[in-house]
């Protein structure tokens, strides 16, 4: 971050398509305050973004109807006005047979992977020369089943990618396992290559990359546990290293995680506790990556479904959905520790912050 930089952030949330759904924010460093500068409705549930910083455009999920009046995955593309914030829609393409609840872009903005919880499967569509987004070239449908029974079926509940852009994967919290594929950007195929299991019952959601890339780590909604792994770039291979409680030992409510992110500077891990209401601080041991507990800090709401660090690494954001409220913490880049700013947006059930820094 530089003086003649700025950083905005854009604010997916569940609303009917007559309200507004998707917002554009200005980001204040100073304390991690957000203020809204642009909106726009006419999309159902535009819960989670993907942003192409490269291009200014933003992609949002959207529900969709099918040919038959059938409710199914749809993605909305929408050109960023860089100086005013404001969003301009492109296109809205349905993207699966089944709504969707996480989109990702590839790393060099040519495609788009979203995937389906409740239909258990993932796609791609390419992103067009002009930004919209294409008809849908590739799904994968998951098949099998776990323990529980909200695990009688695949559920694939997000999309990440390694920095190569060569390895794909998918967290299906149906099937307890992590499935890879290999990203075919000529083709616009992803190739099965593998896949790890986490300990039945426990329910991957997301996942998130160590900076170095030798570590990764999935948040397990239904477990409350975050599994570490190491990762093998060239080989596109996990090997679990630790599985640990997002929970203080003195807790015996109900809680179910959701989100996960590593420092900027892949000292600590933060992870999301729906339940408890928290945001559990781990410290990362960088000879192992093994995870070390520092604190659970309350979010100052309730449900916190998802959250994000800024581009700065200064502040972590929390979307608190059913308490209607974004809270901003100051990170401590020292300890990892979250205090709170006083900066609360008010907003209308809240579920994915995504940032931009503008040059």
């Amino acid at each position: 971050m530089t003086k003649h930089q700025k950083i905005v952030a854009f604010i997916g949330s569940y609303a009917d398509s007559v309200n507004p759904g998707v917002y554009t924010c200005h980001y204040g460093e100073n304390n991690g305050s957000l203020e809204v500068i642009h909106e726009v409705d006419g999309l159902q549930n535009p819960t989670f973004l993907a942003v192409d910083q490269e291009n200014w455009r933003l992609y949002a999920l959207s529900e969709g109807v099918d040919a038959n009046g059938q409710r199914c995955g749809a993605a909305a593309s929408y050109d960023i006005d860089k100086t005013s914030g404001k969003l301009a829609l492109l296109n809205n393409e349905i993207t699966l047979p089944m709504t969707t609840c996480h989109i990702q872009l590839d790393h060099t903005n040519q495609v788009i992977m979203v995937s389906s919880y409740h239909g258990g499967m993932v796609g791609l569509s390419p992103v067009l020369a002009d930004g919209r987004i294409g008809q849908s070239a590739d799904i994968q449908q998951h098949k099998g089943a776990s323990v529980l029974q909200v695990q009688d079926r695949p559920r694939a509940h997000s999309v990440f990618l390694d920095r190569t852009n060569t390895y794909v994967g998918v967290c299906d919290l149906g099937l307890d396992k992590i499935k890879l594929y290999k990203l075919d950007l000529t083709a616009q195929k992803l190739h099965p290559h593998g896949e790890v299991s986490v300990a039945p019952g426990s329910g991957p959601r997301h996942f998130a990359f160590h900076p170095s890339y030798k570590y990764g780590y999935v948040i397990n909604e239904l477990g409350s546990t975050v599994t570490a792994f190491s990762y093998d770039e060239e080989k596109g291979e996990l090997a679990e290293i630790q599985t640990i409680s997002t929970l203080p030992d003195a807790f015996d409510g109900e809680n179910a995680c959701a989100d996960i992110h590593v420092s900027p500077d892949g000292r600590y891990l933060y992870g999301s506790n729906r339940g408890h209401d928290s945001i559990v601080v781990y410290a990362i041991d960088a000879a192992t990556g093994k995870l070390i507990p520092v604190e659970y800090a309350p979010t100052l709401g309730q449900h916190p479904r998802n959250f994000a660090i800024s581009p700065d690494g200064a502040h972590l954001l929390v979307a608190n959905k059913d308490s209607d409220n974004i809270v901003s913490f100051a990170r401590n880049a020292e300890t990892g520790k979250l205090v709170p700013t006083g900066s609360v947006l008010k907003l209308s059930k809240p579920v994915c912050i995504k940032f931009a820094v503008v040059e």
